[in-house]
């Protein structure tokens, strides 16, 4: 097991990387415990849970609204939670999401902890403090930044996440080796296929070098006004993506950083050279890099919708080499007319 102490401007906490849910007791700083998960991770998991009330969500992205927001306060006072309680989220980035966010607010926030359980949440929905939820067509508007009390990251659950789950934490895998690491982005040309297989050594030095990158980035910038932008890269045009197209989290935010790898080719950062590496890379993964049949219209339709415009403005990671970004404020027009040249 690796172990991650995260100290933020308020909070220490640790992220336990390799360690198991069937041992979550000795991390719990209270006896009056709620659990949240979503009824795929009770059905394949309840027989670890400890023996406390357990409220069920359902599964998806289109679950982080008020309405199941609403539902879950309803069952905390039935329960009678006070602020003695803790809250544990079990399940992966929408569960994350939604029970730091209930944890946050609920009673003006209580102490709460995560045990992830795709990889997806174990490099990136559990980490950073972001809790929040989707209001109308817009992701993620309504929200806080908190950190939980710990995070536990059991490798063993990652056997049984389908393939689409697992591309999707490997896509952020991938970003944060581009964005900050080429050490890391070399190990993963070279170990790609132990990667897939579930190998537990080259998982766990991929999970821990990915946290060591977002929460250096994080704990420089935790409200997101500059540093923290880096970890936005593909995003842009990924969310939008994901939204019109409803293809999973990874695959949109693999065909982003496409866009966003040619973005820097074409302003002349990125060499095509570099560029083609990325492309290799995700492939090697089984993730698209093909943009070519994406209708622009309905994807800018989405960038007007995304939370971190500003005015007319996005501020756009763009790539001068791997391992190192650049943030450029780009006019949503500018975005319109490079993605039009570059198709």
């Amino acid at each position: 097991m690796k172990k991650l102490v995260i100290q933020t401007s308020n909070k220490i906490f640790e992220i336990l990387i390799g360690e198991k849910l069937q041992n979550l007791q000795k991390y719990l700083p209270s006896e009056k415990i709620v659990i949240i998960t979503d009824k795929n991770v009770k059905h394949h998991l309840q027989k670890d849970f400890l023996p406390y009330p357990v409220i069920e969500i359902g599964t998806g992205e289109k679950i982080k609204n008020l309405d199941t927001v609403r539902n879950i306060y309803k069952k905390l006072l039935d329960i009678g939670v006070d602020r003695s309680y803790f809250i544990v989220g079990i399940g992966g980035g929408v569960v994350c999401d939604i029970s730091g966010f209930i944890a946050s607010t609920y009673l003006r926030g209580i102490s709460f902890g995560f045990v992830s359980s795709t990889l997806l949440a174990q490099v990136d929905a559990s980490i950073g403090g972001k809790n929040g939820i989707n209001f109308l067509e817009y992701k993620n508007l309504i929200g806080v930044i908190n950190q939980p009390d710990f995070v536990i990251c059991d490798l063993n659950l990652l056997n049984s996440l389908p393939e689409t789950e697992l591309l999707s934490g490997f896509a952020e895998i991938i970003k944060h080796a581009v964005i900050a690491n080429k050490n890391m982005f070399t190990f993963l040309e070279k170990n790609y296929n132990k990667a897939l297989e579930i190998d537990f050594k080259v998982l766990e030095k991929l999970i821990y070098d990915s946290l060591l990158i977002k929460t250096e980035i994080v704990n420089n910038d935790e409200k997101e006004k500059n540093e923290r932008r880096k970890l936005n890269f593909g995003h842009t045009f990924g969310h939008a993506i994901e939204k019109i197209t409803g293809l999973p989290h990874g695959h949109a935010i693999s065909t982003g950083m496409i866009i966003a790898s040619m973005f820097s080719v074409k302003k002349g950062l990125l060499s095509l050279e570099e560029a083609s590496k990325i492309k290799m890379l995700l492939n090697n993964f089984g993730l698209p890099t093909n943009y070519k049949s994406l209708k622009k219209d309905d994807i800018f339709d989405a960038i007007l919708k995304d939370k971190k415009r500003e005015g007319d403005i996005i501020n756009f990671i763009l790539l001068n080499k791997i391992g190192n970004v650049v943030i450029e404020k780009i006019s949503i027009k500018k975005l319109e007319e490079m993605l039009n040249d570059l198709c």
